[in-house]
């Protein structure tokens, strides 16, 4: 853009579409802090009551494939209020379950809900949003996830110890039912067309993207990264404990600055995605596997550990607009299917990561070791960047400079 080019914007409806992801990301973590309130009044064990979130992140994967299959056929606006009203009408059935059976399937459900959300929600910020502004647009809506983090679940987990681990469950309901509400009246009904194609022809036209390795190379390196950042944050409580010596009750401060971080590396990354996509892929994993490094190093020393935690969620979460544009740019004729195998990408991730990292430990070398696997994940997904890049003809130099508003010509 020249200097007297006005910068696009980001349209206010993307921004509640990233409230209502808040909710959808408080309900997905709230779990791991009424855990113990749950098993009490349940009468179940804590790793049964724990299962609650892998129920979740199945019904994820699952769910945001399948109800982009589904709902092909429906506009998108519909779609959004009603994947918001079953999800809400999940958790008014999980607050209501007086046994483990029940309540578990209300997990599922709300998560199968929440894959619909995701997936539609991309598409629509995309289409509403100036091209000038799609990185962006993405970011704000990975930021809604990231200020659950920061705010909903600790606030989920003071709740639900003040009043009841149900009235967790109330709170969501309530939020989510509003917000579906507010997108009724806000959001933009996309106007159908007199030759608009049949759900059969649609469903032939978005499978079809998915022949070609190029979507699958993104949703790989979309996966790669994700368990490598969670490969290694699962595992920052006990690290901070015993081998950097914090006390316990810091602990939750310091995820409070791992989630500062995520926020500001959301939102300067969405910047950066915007000016260059593959200068900001390949910046983001080189300074995330660059990060894990320096906090492996300065583990033993808290007070460098605190501040590497911190640029660990900056550069771990910097990428997320990028990846998601990323798919957006390769499967332009199946948006809705690829946004949501994207976000089961990620969940695959979140699956991924902890598992690998818990195996490190559980082969006795230590709580450090988990940062040397996420490392490792990024390297991976780096390396599928790169092949990527060679693959649409994209030279590194172009790449770098155009991200740091260089010149690539005049080097």
């Amino acid at each position: 853009m020249s200097p007297s080019t006005p910068a696009a914007r980001v349209p206010g409806v993307v921004f509640l579409l990233a409230a209502v992801i808040f909710c959808l990301g408080t309900s997905e973590f709230m779990i791991a802090g009424i855990l113990e309130l749950i098993a009490a009044d349940l009468g179940v064990s804590i790793p049964e009551a724990g299962l609650l979130i892998t129920a979740f992140a199945v019904g994820m994967i699952v769910g945001a494939p399948g109800m982009a299959l589904l709902t092909l056929g429906l506009p998108r606006k519909p779609t959004l209020i009603i994947t918001a009203v079953i999800f809400a009408a999940a958790h008014v059935l999980g607050a209501l379950a007086q046994g483990y059976a029940l309540l578990a399937l209300s997990r599922v459900v709300a998560a199968v809900a929440c894959g619909g959300f995701w997936a539609v929600a991309a598409v629509v910020a995309v289409r509403v949003t100036p091209p000038q502004a799609t990185g962006r647009a993405l970011a704000a809506l990975v930021g809604g996830l990231t200020v659950a983090n920061l705010i909903g679940v600790p606030l989920g987990a003071w709740v639900g110890t003040q009043y009841g681990w149900r009235a967790t469950f109330w709170g969501v309901a309530a939020v989510t039912a509003l917000a579906a509400v507010l997108i009724a009246l806000t959001v933009p009904a996309e106007p159908r067309p007199a030759d608009a194609p049949r759900v059969g022809q649609v469903l032939a036209a978005e499978t079809r993207a998915f022949r070609h390795g190029r979507i699958w190379v993104a949703l790989a390196t979309t996966a790669l990264f994700q368990a490598a950042v969670f490969a290694s944050f699962s595992y920052f409580a006990p690290l901070l404990i015993r081998v950097s010596g914090l006390a316990p009750d810091r602990v939750p401060l310091v995820l409070v600055g791992f989630g500062v971080g995520a926020l500001i590396g959301v939102t300067v990354g969405g910047r950066l995605a915007d000016r260059n996509l593959f200068g900001n892929l390949i910046g983001s994993l080189v300074s995330l596997a660059a990060a894990l490094a320096l906090l492996w190093l300065v583990a033993p020393f808290w007070p460098a550990a605190v501040a590497a935690v911190a640029l660990v969620g900056a550069t771990g979460f910097s990428i997320a607009g990028a990846l998601n544009a990323r798919v957006f740019q390769i499967a332009t004729s199946a948006p809705t299917l690829a946004a949501s195998m994207n976000t089961a990408a990620f969940n695959v991730g979140n699956a991924l990561g902890p598992a690998l990292g818990g195996a490190v430990i559980a082969l006795g070398l230590g709580f450090r070791a988990p940062l040397l696997v996420g490392i490792a994940l990024a390297l991976g997904a780096l390396a599928l960047v790169r092949y990527a890049m060679a693959r649409d003809g994209v030279s590194l130099r172009r790449a770098t400079a155009r991200a740091s508003g260089g010149n690539p010509r005049s080097r």
